[in-house]
């Protein structure tokens, strides 16, 4: 089994777990983020600071009450296909990339330039180009996803004609729940509002949200780099713990989200459902026609929406996620080992 392979197949295991355990807050984060306050909208500038968006608690507490608890789960069925498909196209080709960066390093060195490692910069290459390919492969899954995440359960419809009415007795259905919105559902609403090209909205910001990844690995190897090479100089053999891997992805997701996160909120806006019709201040051709919108009617604030939520949502899985994923490799390795070990044993025996 290739390193590449095991890499990809223990990114998306990681990224399963991660996503199951945080994924109540990446529905309210989404929703936070998609929400506009009217008020804002239509000239009040002075509303946005007093309002704001709920905290994740709060939000949280209002799906629950109004919409069920099932509606915090809204989309997971495809997030954790999304979540696998990206983890693992991501880590596959994160290998791919790093393995040929780390034999020219090599050879580099070998040529009396460099000291044979990885930089920074060619590990930030690295995480752009495979983030790159992942973006471009499964969009289509997160437009979807972001679809059942922001669909929320209506009011009741009234049947006008069928409602109990004082003059004439009628009697009849007084309200309709909505029909139920699943994966079908989402799929046909995006094709019905763009076509195909509709399961690609918002890939320009999200592109280049590659930066994200890119400065998380980046910082993550960065430390990771130096707290091995500490623990060489102090001729500490124990390795690094999965606390500490823990540690250092919460430390390096926290950078990287920080400072995309106005990319990822236009992402939402464009992959949420545009309300044909509506305030054209709150409909978006694109990703400038978004940012100018947003600008415009809720300045800065508005770019950044349910950070908090996001920074506790993104640490904590970027953090089970490493853990997991270098618990797994070195799980896999391990077991490979042992195999090979074995069967080396069982030729090695005499007839």
């Amino acid at each position: 089994m290739s390193d590449a392979l095991i890499n990809g197949l223990a990114g998306a295991g990681g990224g399963i777990i991660a996503q199951l355990i945080t994924y109540p807050l990446q529905t309210v984060n989404t929703r936070q983020q998609t929400e506009r306050d009217p008020k804002k909208v239509s000239g009040d500038e002075s509303s946005s600071a007093s309002t704001g968006n709920p905290g994740a608690i709060a939000q949280m507490h209002k799906v629950v009450k109004h919409e069920g608890w099932g509606r915090l789960y809204s989309g997971l069925g495809p997030s954790l296909v999304g979540t696998a498909a990206s983890q693992g196209v991501y880590y596959y080709f994160y290998q791919i990339f790093r393995s040929r960066a780390e034999a020219a390093a090599l050879e580099h060195w070998k040529k009396g330039t460099g000291d044979g490692t990885v930089g920074m910069f060619s590990s930030l290459v690295v995480a752009a180009l495979s983030g790159c390919v992942n973006v471009l492969l499964t969009n289509p899954i997160w437009v979807v996803v972001t679809r059942m995440q922001t669909h929320t359960k209506g009011p009741k419809k009234i049947d006008v004609g069928q409602v109990k009415s004082s003059a004439s007795g009628t009697l009849g259905i007084a309200a309709i729940e909505p029909l139920p919105f699943g994966t079908s559902h989402a799929v046909q609403e995006v094709y019905g509002e763009a076509g195909v090209w509709g399961f690609w909205k918002g890939v320009v910001p999200t592109l280049i949200m590659v930066s994200n990844p890119s400065i998380q690995f980046m910082l993550y190897e960065t430390l990771l780099k130096q707290l091995k090479k500490k623990r060489a100089l102090n001729k500490d053999n124990d390795g690094v713990s999965a606390l500490e891997i823990f540690l250092l992805g919460a430390i390096a997701k926290l950078g990287a989200t920080v400072l995309t996160y106005p990319l990822l909120v236009v992402k939402s806006r464009l992959q949420a459902k545009q309300v044909k019709g509506g305030d054209k201040m709150q409909n978006y051709a694109g990703t400038f026609d978004a940012i100018v919108k947003m600008i415009h009617c809720e300045g800065v604030a508005g770019f950044y929406k349910g950070m908090s939520t996001k920074i506790v949502q993104s640490v904590l899985a970027a953090a089970v996620l490493f853990m997991v994923k270098e618990e797994l490799v070195n799980t896999v390795r391990l077991l490979v080992t042992r195999d090979l070990g074995w069967v080396s044993k069982v030729k090695s025996r005499p007839p």
